[in-house]
């Protein structure tokens, strides 16, 4: 049974709809992600969720109830922005407690709750540190701690990690999505990274231009893109026309569309049943455990990857035949 239900949601600025007629669901402890490019409109459609923004049409329903025309004081949603918004006169104990003492709840049980929000972020010993004396990460935390602490229906995250550098970041996304299936809370992430949202979710939402361009678990969406804003959105996807194919194959099947192919999914080895690619080896790029190859087939050039090892020598220029496997040509609409 869906816990938040976003109906018929549109929402226009200045004459121009930015929404068009959304409508999702998400499920009581599942963490959801609203995944796009920068302007597709997943921002303003978690505004309209907590109640910052007003929509033109439609109805917003948390755990049964219309919260359509509620207060965003009063929606019981938490919500960590991009820039933190910590109190700089506040200690972290004092900015994590803040939302309590709102509520006016007992001190001693404003105690309890603060320490426990502490321990579970991992900011033990940093209880009276000022937001001025902690790095990033450790504001983030903060952050995260006070939007919970006061129990929200959903925690709601506008690109909270986007201002970290890459290995801080990797190490609060694991800590986020554990943090988020301890306490069971219905979360709803919005970011631009791929990665990220693979990394932490139960299901995506992938909006273009104001609609959903796809749904589904994060394999379902990388695994199986439906169409060509997908495919070249969510991964390193080649995306070649029939034709294209055609030739970079030597093989006559395929109709005039597009086709997906993961870059992962070419090998070096022999399969049955797949298709021949032969050719060229125009670039190596080395990307840590992965390689990256560019490779041109009968002038067609295609990217290949695969797990980086410590004896390869592959040289740009080099001939080379790789294999694909013909279930993973993915027929696009």
């Amino acid at each position: 049974m869906s816990y938040v239900t976003i109906e018929n949601i549109s929402k226009a600025f200045k004459g121009q709809t930015v929404l068009h007629d959304l409508n999702l669901s998400f499920k009581q402890g599942e963490f959801v992600t609203l995944l796009g490019p920068s302007g597709c409109g997943k921002s303003t459609l978690l505004r309209i969720l907590a109640g910052l923004t007003s929509p033109e049409q439609g109805v917003i329903k948390i755990d049964g109830c219309d919260v359509t025309n509620v207060k965003a004081k009063d929606r019981q949603i938490g919500m960590v922005f991009q820039s933190y918004a910590l109190f700089p006169n506040m200690t972290v104990s004092e900015n994590i407690a803040f939302g309590l003492k709102m509520q006016k709840i007992p001190s001693e049980t404003i105690k309890q709750k603060v320490a426990r929000m502490v321990a579970l972020v991992g900011l033990a010993g940093k209880e009276n540190a000022y937001p001025r004396e902690l790095s990033g990460g450790q504001q983030q935390r903060v952050a995260l701690a006070r939007s919970i602490v006061t129990e929200p229906k959903v925690l709601l995250l506008d690109e909270p990690l986007s201002a970290l550098d890459a290995q801080i970041r990797k190490n609060l996304q694991k800590q986020l999505r554990t943090i988020q299936q301890e306490l069971n809370i219905t979360t709803v992430l919005v970011t631009h990274d791929q990665e990220e949202a693979m990394a932490v979710s139960d299901r995506i939402y992938i909006l273009n231009e104001g609609r959903i361009a796809q749904s589904g678990t994060p394999h379902e969406i990388y695994t199986k893109p439906g169409s060509e804003f997908v495919a070249r959105f969510i991964g390193n996807y080649n995306v070649l026309e029939g034709s294209e194919l055609s030739i970079a194959t030597s093989e006559r099947e395929f109709s005039n569309r597009l086709y997906a192919i993961r870059p992962e999914a070419f090998s070096a080895q022999y399969m049955e049943d797949s298709y021949t690619f032969s050719g060229r080896v125009n670039k190596v790029m080395m990307l840590g455990n992965i390689t990256r190859y560019e490779f041109s087939s009968n002038g067609i050039v295609v990217t290949a990857e695969h797990l980086h090892q410590s004896d390869e020598d592959v040289q740009e220029g080099a001939r080379k035949t790789l294999y694909l496997h013909k279930k993973d040509v993915i027929p696009l609409s």
